[in-house]
């Protein structure tokens, strides 16, 4: 298993997406958000994506140089199509016009639909915390969930961020799939040729399985499913995955159940709050920094040595592996490799940078 520097997963990176067609800001933009995945330790939304999204370009599904335009508008609202450019660009794009709005009127949505997968949502919801403003992202995409008590897939794993500033104290920064697990994590479990937990999927005949393969069809490719991923706390995952629905699908035009199935579809929802329209931001601050010092200094229960605060474990993970660097698994290292070859490039020759 290689292990790579940040630095040297970036130049990979960079120089596999403009090989492939984009541009500097779109392969800069990208690849700075697949290494800081891997750097939190989300593997499943780093580097092992990037021979996907090559292919995607291959076949038309990310169009580079995509323009991302404003279909309607009013002061705190926007609805973008990003005609199916990168979606970690178009995202970008349209979280900093959220931030605009929400500095001029207090609180702004922006929708967005036709665009490819968009990433880790904390990306985007972290971006507004350096303006004292409240973010929360949320995400639908192709079906590969069953609902509570249902077999076939019908909902996306319908991820969510929440970021919270506070003052002396590290942000709250949630970021989650409704789903038990990120589907990523499936196709990560596959590359490192490892089982998955009890009750993360079940198969086509809808029995709990341990083998990440069930998930899909045969031969094992992303987004052709047979099984399905299941709701994270049974019923509560299953309300909260169809809320996103309705936000990132329904309100946006981008579809829910299958409407679009591009394989990379996602249906943004993006809402930002301007704290000091309700509060005086350092108040506000002050009352999160309390919030999470009692939580932290609440005496453990059996087995835990201590209570983290949502974001805590990744930017652990952040810190560890910017030393140690971001460890790659084979068959994602080989798959990188080939995507490499095929573009008259040399992944080793990364490593030596």
């Amino acid at each position: 298993m290689p292990t790579l520097t940040s630095s040297q997963l970036l130049s990979l990176s960079t120089s596999l997406l403009k090989a492939a067609g984009a541009s500097d800001e779109e392969a800069r933009i990208v690849s700075k958000y697949l290494v800081n995945a891997n750097l939190a330790g989300v593997d499943s939304h780093g580097v092992l994506r990037l021979a996907g999204y090559v292919d995607g370009i291959r076949s038309g599904l990310i169009k580079p140089g995509a323009k991302v335009e404003i279909v309607t508008e009013t002061g705190s609202t926007a609805l973008v199509n990003g005609n199916w450019g990168f979606g970690q660009v178009i995202g970008t794009k349209a979280m900093q016009l959220a931030i605009q709005k929400a500095k001029k009127n207090g609180v702004s949505v922006v929708g967005i639909f036709n665009c490819n997968h968009v990433g880790r949502l904390s990306e985007y919801t972290t971006m507004a915390l350096e303006h004292g403003m409240i973010s929360f992202v949320a995400v639908s995409a192709d079906p590969c969930v069953a609902p509570y008590g249902g077999r076939q897939a019908v909902l996306s794993t319908s991820p969510m961020s929440y970021a919270i500033p506070a003052g002396q104290e590290q942000p709250i920064v949630v970021d989650f799939a409704t789903s038990v697990v990120a589907e990523g994590k499936i196709r990560a479990a596959i590359l490192k040729g490892s089982k998955i937990p009890e009750g993360w999927i079940v198969n086509s005949a809808g029995r709990s399985t341990t083998d990440p393969a069930d998930l899909y069809e045969e031969p094992v490719e992303p987004f052709k499913f047979s099984g399905a991923l299941l709701p994270a706390g049974g019923h509560k995952g299953y309300s909260l995955s169809l809320i996103v629905e309705a936000l990132g699908g329904a309100l946006t035009g981008n579809g829910c159940d299958g409407e679009v199935t591009s394989g990379f579809a996602n249906g943004v929802f993006i809402l930002v709050v301007k704290i000091e329209n309700f509060v005086p931001l350092a108040s506000f601050k002050s009352r999160i920094d309390r919030l999470i010092k009692s939580v932290k200094s609440t005496p453990t229960a059996e087995g835990f040595n201590e209570i983290l605060i949502p974001g805590e474990p990744e930017r652990r993970e952040e810190k560890k592996r910017s030393q140690a660097g971001i460890p790659i698994p084979d068959n994602a290292w080989d798959a990188l490799r080939k995507t490499c070859r095929d573009y008259g490039l040399d992944a080793e020759s990364f490593m030596q940078t």
